[in-house]
């Protein structure tokens, strides 16, 4: 009896560990090989395959720095597909093993980024198409909606229309010049978009899957820091200069951005004195010297620049002013309750600026301008542009083939005024050419 009662015992102690094992999760991660295999990471492969070796092909017809730049970009696809893969084996860390897991990444875009700085270069398009570009590679940091970051294929699509901006500066310039530049231009983009947009909508279109199971990630002691901030989401297109220093600090996810636009958008402007002032300077006199041949060309005066400003007024006007020398302003998060492009979109006293206008604007405004390059996308086309004592302003359109480059129409600014039946008759000069 008591045997039988043991063997009872027995059994039921094994039906209970039979039962814990199969509660237990199974194990997701993968080694590299098996991971290596996966439906994702063969689909990148051929992402590299089909367009980051078409646009390197097209590099190295122009060699120099467009090759060089093109390689680290080359490199930045080749390192996220190694994270891609580590991810299949790895927990999904906080943000400062974050950090430390796309290290590798971020180090290729620091690279290019480094490439853009300093003297400007002859090919400054082109590596700021490539710096600008290759921020696209941090969708693979989204961790959810309140990651403070748009979801994969809107952050791709985003990053590409800030690099778009002088991509098709490139293909401008090169037009008519030399097919290889165009060739790399088109070859860039279509690597974006179509092709890295379409793999994150196939593939990961919520973001990377981590294991459940896997490998921890912790960031170094040392360099982490308690209650360091999410990293914002990089907008299409920034609102200072892209700048890195490899010498600050990096902290969660910032570190995948490497600090592009960063700066505020007063960096580098210095704040008038009064003793800069033209009424207090005692080195300027009320008339011009008899020592001098011809009057010099009326310069704006630096007391007449106010303060940089960018900023919503009354909640619904958008105001940008005084923007000195800093580039790739852009406002983004609009409501159609505010007046920017919605309704209208001014451009008042500039002189030397370019606009990139990639949605609809019902009314353009140029006035008081001298030397303004004006793209405009295919949802913008039937914008009413009002010009008015405007100079050398270049209309740039989408041409009727979607492969073939922008049509520049230049606005004419030049008018012959003529006496008919009581009234005068205006018409804009014909140029040879135009």
């Amino acid at each position: 009896m008591a045997e039988k009662i043991i063997q009872r015992l027995e059994a039921a102690v094994t039906r209970l560990e039979i039962f814990s094992n199969r509660s237990k999760p199974q194990a997701a991660t993968l080694d590299a090989t098996s991971a290596s295999s996966e439906p994702s990471i063969v689909a990148f492969d051929d992402l590299i395959t089909e367009y980051v070796e078409k646009v390197s092909g097209s590099a190295d017809k122009i060699g120099g720095q467009v090759k060089d730049i093109t390689s680290i970009l080359k490199e930045a696809f080749t390192t996220q597909k190694e994270l891609l893969v580590k991810i299949k084996q790895t927990q999904k860390p906080d943000a400062a093993g974050m950090a430390d897991f796309l290290k590798p990444l971020n180090e290729k875009l620091s690279e290019a980024t480094r490439m853009t700085e300093g003297p400007r270069s002859d090919f400054f398009n082109h590596l700021k198409s490539v710096a600008e570009s290759l921020t696209a590679l941090a969708w693979i940091a989204y961790t959810g909606k309140n990651c403070g970051m748009s979801m994969p294929i809107g952050h791709v699509e985003e990053c590409w229309q800030s690099a778009e901006f002088y991509n098709n500066k490139v293909l401008v310039e090169y037009r008519n010049k030399d097919s290889s530049h165009v060739e790399w231009a088109k070859a860039l983009k279509e690597l974006y978009v179509p092709g890295l947009r379409d793999y994150v909508k196939s593939h990961y279109p919520l973001g990377p899957v981590w294991s459940e199971t896997g490998v921890t990630v912790s960031a170094p002691s040392k360099s982490s820091t308690p209650g360091a901030p999410a990293a914002p989401n990089p907008p299409p297109a920034s609102l200072a200069s892209s700048s890195s220093s490899s010498s600050r600090p990096q902290q969660g996810m910032s570190a995948v951005f490497q600090e592009i636009s960063s700066k505020p958008v007063t960096a580098g402007l210095r704040k008038v004195t009064d003793d800069m002032k033209t009424k207090n300077r005692t080195d300027r006199a009320g008339f011009v010297s008899s020592g001098e041949k011809e009057p010099r060309k009326s310069a704006p005066s630096a007391a007449k620049v106010g303060p940089p400003k960018l900023e919503l007024v009354m909640g619904r006007k958008w105001v940008v002013e005084n923007q000195i020398g800093v580039k790739d302003l852009s406002i983004d998060d609009c409501d159609p309750r505010q007046t920017d492009v919605v309704a209208a979109f001014e451009i008042v006293n500039c002189s030397s600026l370019e606009v990139q206008c990639q949605g609809s604007a019902p009314t353009i405004s140029i006035d008081n301008t001298a030397g303004c390059q004006l793209y405009l996308s295919k949802d913008s086309l039937e914008s009413s542009i009002t010009t008015s004592k405007a100079s050398e302003v270049n209309v740039m359109v989408p041409a009727q083939d979607p492969d073939a480059d922008m049509v520049e129409h230049p606005m004419p600014h030049q008018y012959i005024h003529t006496y008919q039946d009581g009234h005068f008759v205006t018409t804009p000069v014909s140029h040879s050419g135009a």
